[in-house]
Formats: C-alpha cells, structure tokens, sequence
C-alpha cells in the first residue's frame, strides 16, 4: 500500500510511465509538508511540554497525536532525497523499512487519537457528571498506550519490505510494489486497515460530533451564554472533519479504487496512478493540519501560549537583573580598591 504501488503492472506494459510526476509531486510535497509539520508540531509540543502541570486528558492526547507528527515528519527528508534521485535509495535497509512504517503508525494513530479526542468532549458536554468520574489523566496515558501498542502492532507487516535493486537499471528502491503474486496479500491488508483503522474511528467521531452537536442545539438560553467552550468545541468538529475529508477519506477510497481496478486502456490507468500519488500527499498533510487542532481548539492552549512567553520573559528580565546587579558589585569593589 505504499506510494509506490502506482507501479504496479497489469496488462499495460506499454504504458507510459509517471515516474517523473511522480518524482515531482511527491519531493515537493514532502518538502513543504518536512517544513510545515517540523515548525507547527515543534511549536506546539515545546508549549504542551513545558505548560505540562497545567495537565488534562484533551492535553495528553494532543501531546500524543504531537508526537506521533513529529516521528513521521523527521523522516520525510528520507523521501525527499529518495525521490530528488529520482527513485534511488542511499540510506540502507533498515531506514527503508521505518520510513515506510512510519507512515502507516502515524495515519492511524491520528485517526485514532482523534477519535479519543472527539469522545472526550462528547462525554464532557453530553455527560458532564459521568464525565468527572470516567475521563481522567491516568485512564487518557492508558488510552494513549493501548493506540501506540495497537496501531504499532498493526503495522507492523509493512516492516517485513526493505530495499530492493532494480536489475533493470541497478538501482537501489524503496517503497516498491509488491512481488507478483503478492496482490491478494496486500489487498487483504488494505481492507483491514481501512475496517479498523478508518471507518470504525471515523463512525465514532461521527456519532460523537452529532451527540455534541445535538447537544448544544438542545441547550437553554443560559447555557449557551458560554460562548468560549462552545466555539471551540465547533471549532474541533470543524477541523477535525476538514482532515478527515482532505486526508484520510481520499487516501483510502483512492487507495482501495486503485487495488481492486479493472481498467481498460493506459490512460485510465495513468490517471488513477496519479490520483494515488496526489491522494497520498494529501495523507501525508495530516501532520499539517493537526496543529491547527492545538491552536484552535485545544484547552487554553493559546493561554498556555502566552504563559510560556511571560515566563520566558520573566526569566530573562530576572537574568538581565541579576548580570545588572553582579556588574554593579565589580564597580562598587573596583572603585573601592582603588580608593584604598
């Protein structure tokens, strides 16, 4: 299921090859996504970190879906070389292996720390008693476990593909397509992954968002006069549902399309072809969107914000402070040597 499964051969042999689109778009893609994804999911981590004591479960699941952008975005620089090459890999068989499960730990467990994110507020606005009872830090970590040692497990599969060599042009390749008579292997992981680690989550969300949903159009007019809690929770659903249709649903609807395709003539298989690798950048963009989850409509995260920015100036006025101070002592005890 990798990107480079556009090459797979049917009965077009002669058909012309993307391998120059291909090339293009995804060193391009990555390239923004490496810079966009290192400063946005850097950022928000360096702030989640360092404001921890202020500590809730929507903030440990956000410190979660951080992480796992970061592992993923520190190694698209790996494809971006692989594919300014032009399809040629110099970083060894064990790199071609993480890079390639990198990729799949990181969409699904996105998804899925969305979908905790998403029951999360459903229960603290649907069920605001059971929520004080039910949603706590220590049970949010053992959530977050349990989505790193699934989705890692998962995965695992796509760790089994190292580097190959292309005897044809005696290059080294990563992220190829399957050997012949492995397309009923690779179809068959496609539908587990799309079963569990898309459509289940995305039902989820789903129900969660009408439940919210339902609830705040159900609220008196007292109730609704808490503007701040509201707008972020529409905003959350709004983002939320903006990934899953620009990442996720693409990705995995082109991708499943793409296995199970019966095409009749090179240009429609050229044009599907392109689709995987367009819809593939766009799985790949989730790291950049994620960070406008923080922004938006995390908890007091713009708060926490300004607080880390107070405390860093508090701390270099006091440093400043204290070299006026030691300097002011060396004059006084200058001034005092030389007046004896």
């Amino acid at each position: 299921m990798e990107s480079n499964l556009t090459h797979m051969e049917g009965n077009f042999t002669n058909c012309p090859s993307i391998d120059d689109f291909r090339n293009q778009v995804y060193s391009t893609s990555y390239s923004l996504i490496t810079v966009l994804g290192l400063v946005g999911n850097g950022l928000a981590l360096v702030v989640l970190i360092r404001t921890y004591r202020q500590s809730s479960p929507f903030h440990i699941y956000m410190l979660n879906l951080g992480v796992s952008d970061l592992l993923y975005v520190m190694t698209l620089p790996l494809r971006v070389v692989y594919y300014v090459k032009k399809g040629q890999w110099s970083f060894g068989d064990f790199l071609c292996r993480i890079s390639s499960y990198a990729l799949y730990v990181n969409l699904y467990c996105s998804i899925y720390f969305m979908a905790a994110m998403s029951f999360t507020r459903f229960l603290a606005i649907v069920f605001p008693v059971q929520n004080m009872q039910l949603v706590t830090e220590f049970r949010s970590k053992l959530v977050c476990v349990c989505i790193w040692i699934l989705i890692c497990l998962l995965s695992s599969p796509f760790l089994i593909t190292g580097e190959t060599t292309d005897l044809i042009t005696n290059k080294t390749k990563c992220f190829e397509p399957p050997k012949r008579g492995e397309e009923q292997k690779l179809i068959m992981l496609n539908y587990v992954s799309l079963v569990v680690g898309f459509i289940l989550p995305f039902l989820v969300i789903l129900v969660c968002y009408a439940g919210i949903v339902r609830a705040l159009m159900s609220r008196n007019h007292a109730a609704r006069r808490q503007r701040v809690t509201d707008t972020r929770v529409i905003r959350m659903i709004v983002i939320v549902l903006l990934t899953f249709l620009i990442s996720f649903m693409p990705y995995h609807v082109q991708r499943t399309i793409h296995l199970n395709a019966i095409t009749r003539d090179c240009s429609e298989k050229v044009a599907l072809q392109k689709s995987v690798v367009v819809t593939q950048c766009l799985a790949a963009a989730n790291s950049c969107f994620d960070p406008l989850l923080y922004f938006f409509s995390g908890e007091g995260f713009r708060s926490r914000l300004s607080s880390m920015k107070r405390s860093m100036k508090n701390s270099t006025q006091n440093r400043i402070a204290k070299m006026k101070t030691t300097t002011d002592l060396q004059i006084v005890e200058n001034h005092q040597l030389n007046a004896s």
